[in-house]
């Protein structure tokens, strides 16, 4: 996968690009990274990506050209491209659209500032517009990497388990249940003994009763969600 990111501020993501899980899928080439400043694209001579609105309003809207112009630019690599556009009027991110765009080959993902974008941007270029969350950042960069964290774990073999991904809470319609390791008796609190009884099936049978229990309990919304998902799909079989 290609991932392009088009910002004012490509030094924010150095960290997070060259550290931990995402900078292990790198090297192991399951992902590139592109930074993009849009600033080099605008044609103005004092270089500004920003304008105030028609109309009046309060803050800087940013112009088409340079974003236009720099998608443009990195989609000369992939003609086939997803183009996200982080905001707060997007769809909400949740683990099924991760799974979704982790099947892509070409991400572009559209950083923003001030208080919004053109509106012929949205109409002409992008494909997502994606929220975060009902609150509003100071730009789309934070936004981006929670998304590209997300999308980039879900590569084959980036992580150390296939497994881990399909069990992840939201995976499968429910929370995680809970984990537990090494000491099985931590300073008189125990490990459940039926994990330490080598049966896998009472095991499993185990986590899903614990998965329901805590997804009933802290995501009545999800549970409701799951239990109607199961009794559609038991009519249907």
């Amino acid at each position: 996968m290609r991932i392009d990111v088009l910002t004012l501020f490509p030094e924010m993501f150095t960290g997070v690009f060259g550290s931990s899980i995402l900078k292990k899928a790198a090297e192991k080439e399951s992902v590139s990274y592109h930074l993009t400043n849009f600033r080099d694209f605008s044609a103005n001579k004092h270089k500004t990506v920003d304008g105030y609105p028609y109309g009046g309003g309060a803050g800087m809207v940013l112009k088409p050209q340079p974003i236009f112009d720099a998608v443009s630019h990195v989609r000369k690599e992939s003609v086939e491209s997803r183009v996200i556009l982080l905001c707060p009027q997007g769809e909400r991110f949740n683990q099924r659209k991760a799974e979704e765009l982790a099947k892509e080959d070409h991400l572009i993902f559209i950083c923003g500032h001030y208080e919004g974008y053109d509106e012929r941007i949205r109409e002409q270029i992008v494909t997502d517009e994606i929220s975060i969350g009902d609150f509003v950042l100071t730009g789309g960069e934070l936004a981006a990497m929670v998304i590209i964290d997300s999308v980039v774990r879900l590569l084959p073999g980036v992580l150390g388990n296939e497994h881990s991904a399909l069990e992840d809470s939201f995976s499968t319609g429910l929370l995680e249940h809970p984990h537990y390791t090494r000491p099985a008796d931590f300073r008189g609190m125990k490990v459940p003994d039926i994990l330490l009884s080598g049966n896998h099936s009472k095991i499993e049978e185990w986590r899903l009763n614990e998965s329901l229990k805590r997804t009933k309990d802290r995501r009545p919304d999800l549970y409701e969600k799951y239990i109607n998902a199961q009794k559609e799909k038991n009519r249907t079989e």
